[in-house]
């Protein structure tokens, strides 16, 4: 789960890492509001959506009174903003964060993330503040310092200084650093986070060392045990399709392709989408319908699939295990012929009750292509969804 960067900046104050003043606003006269509450001489507002790459896009702005904040948010506010993170559709802003503009000296970059390799937390660093870390780790890799957290004793003060020294740090703000970086680890730790990022983490001209942005994502398995985070979601900024499947207790995420697919397992859903690459298709999402779905589940699968526009031919991809294959091809028929499928459909079914599943499929006389194994179903789906016989 992601939530905004004011949203990110309250909790990263919790644990004591200096964030600007600022006051988020859903109105231009909020925003001036905000202005002249926060007090100048300078205040930035910023578009508040779940991507980054907003100043590119026109979504930061800096203002010199409170009548050009209220004039930026009115630009702002309701604009669709596209960035390299929003894909072309963009972003509607919906809502502005309005702070004090700060002198800055120096931009840092200062990000946690999980090591799956190593099952361990890591603390990432750079002298590259305000540039995205994928293209830093691109073109200069070696400008990424990094620190792997022991989970059983977590960050150490000499690993803070040590990152501190190589970002070249005035020592004199040595200690801040080490203070900073610390109530960032515990923060990621305590809330459940897969990222959080402070980019960039800014030195001032007053001695400080601020955040000056902030992203955090949070572990969704983990969000039980945070209501108070859970409460901070906002719908509006979700893929509507996503937020639908998750209401069916389905695993779903959309892609950009035109083939969908309907897979129990995620890791059987990877290998699915892996293979329909290799034979030149494009999977338009993943869809994992779990261990035990019932018919009515896999209706609303081939419901979510068939939202999407883009989709120009499905397929169907179950090892039955505890999952009975004559259940599934009973819900593939009452979906098809619920919704009025018109796109190809290509199933592959294999395990229990795979020839009592076959038989259903056969006497439904349903247009529905049959395939033998794995590779069999990739190559006939990518045919069908380029409008080619079978």
């Amino acid at each position: 789960m992601n939530i905004h960067e004011h949203q990110a900046k309250a909790l990263l104050k919790q644990f004591a890492i200096p964030v600007p003043e600022g006051r988020v606003a859903f109105s231009v006269e909020e925003a001036r509001s905000a202005a002249d509450h926060l007090g100048g001489p300078i205040w930035v507002v910023k578009a508040q959506i779940h991507a980054g790459g907003r100043g590119k896009g026109g979504g930061v702005k800096l203002a010199k009174t409170p009548a050009e904040a209220r004039e930026h948010a009115k630009k702002i506010l309701g604009m669709t903003l596209v960035t390299h993170q929003t894909g072309p559709q963009g972003k509607k802003v919906k809502r502005v964060l309005v702070e004090q503009a700060g002198r800055i000296q120096r931009e840092l970059y200062l990000g946690m993330v999980i090591d799956r390799g190593l099952s361990r937390v890591v603390m990432m660093a750079s002298t590259e503040g305000g540039m995205e870390i994928e293209t830093v780790a691109a073109k200069t890799p070696g400008k990424i310092l990094k620190e792997w957290v022991d989970p059983a004793v977590g960050l150490m003060p000499f690993q803070a200084r040590k990152l501190a020294f190589g970002l070249g740090i005035p020592a004199a703000l040595t200690g801040k650093a080490v203070k900073l970086m610390t109530g960032l680890y515990k923060a990621f730790v305590a809330t459940d986070c897969s990222l959080a990022e402070i980019n960039p983490l800014v030195l001032t001209e007053e001695g400080d060392i601020v955040a000056l942005d902030a992203k955090m994502n949070f572990d969704g398995n983990g969000l039980f045990r945070h209501k108070d985070i859970d409460a901070l979601r906002d719908l509006d900024e979700e893929d509507p399709t996503e937020t639908e499947a998750a209401r069916f207790g389905l695993s779903y995420i959309s892609l950009d392709g035109n083939i969908g697919c309907m897979v129990n397992g995620a890791g059987l859903a990877m290998a699915t989408m892996d293979m329909i690459k290799i034979c030149g298709g494009s999977p338009a999402n993943f869809l994992d319908v779990g261990g035990g779905a019932t018919a009515e589940a896999v209706t609303n699968a081939f419901r979510l699939i068939l939202s999407d526009s883009k989709v120009k031919a499905i397929l169907v991809n179950i090892f039955g295990g505890i999952m009975k294959c004559d259940v599934i091809a009973e819900g593939v028929v009452t979906a098809a012929k619920t919704l009025g499928l018109t796109v190809p459909l290509v199933v592959r079914l294999e395990g229990t009750n795979v020839k009592r599943g076959k038989e259903i499929l056969a006497a439904s006389k349903l247009n529905i292509i049959p395939a033998a194994d794995m590779g069999d179903a990739a190559k006939k789906v990518v045919l069908a969804a380029a409008g080619q016989a079978n």
